[in-house]
């Protein structure tokens, strides 16, 4: 495990976020749990997969390594990205969908659920260093 850590973390974390998040999904939405399952929503499963490759570069290689300093420059844009254009995004969609139900066209709805509040950022950002700190113990 210790070889291949670097490249199985993103993959082991994806799966924690998606599977929490569907636990959540189905705790507060039972009937859509698996219709939500995607993009929003907590924890926010971008910012887990960087942030747990991130800190668990910090672990291990120190929090002077320059390659630390970029995986934080690349996590900052992931939550900027999450908390502002993927939510503006779902904001869009949503006006989008206003507009074809309003002319009961053909088309499909679109997602809505694009981005993400701060809290669901923060979860992926407590769940990615819980992650990495368990994989740098092993």
């Amino acid at each position: 495990m210790m070889v291949y850590k670097y490249a199985l973390t993103p993959m082991i974390a994806w799966f924690a976020a998606g599977t929490l998040k569907f636990i959540v999904n189905f705790i507060r939405f039972p009937s859509q749990a698996v219709n939500l399952i995607g993009n929003g929503g907590f924890p926010s499963t971008h910012t887990t997969v960087i942030s747990s490759t991130v800190f668990l570069v910090g672990f291990t290689e120190g929090m002077s390594a320059p390659v630390f300093g970029l995986g934080v420059a690349v996590l900052m844009i992931t939550i900027i990205d999450a908390l502002g254009i993927r939510r503006a995004v779902g904001k869009q969609a949503s006006a989008i969908n206003r507009h074809i139900l309003l002319g009961n066209t053909a088309e499909s709805l679109l997602r809505e659920r694009q981005g993400h509040d701060p809290l669901e950022v923060l979860g992926g950002l407590v769940l990615g260093f819980i992650l990495a700190y368990i994989l740098y113990q092993i």
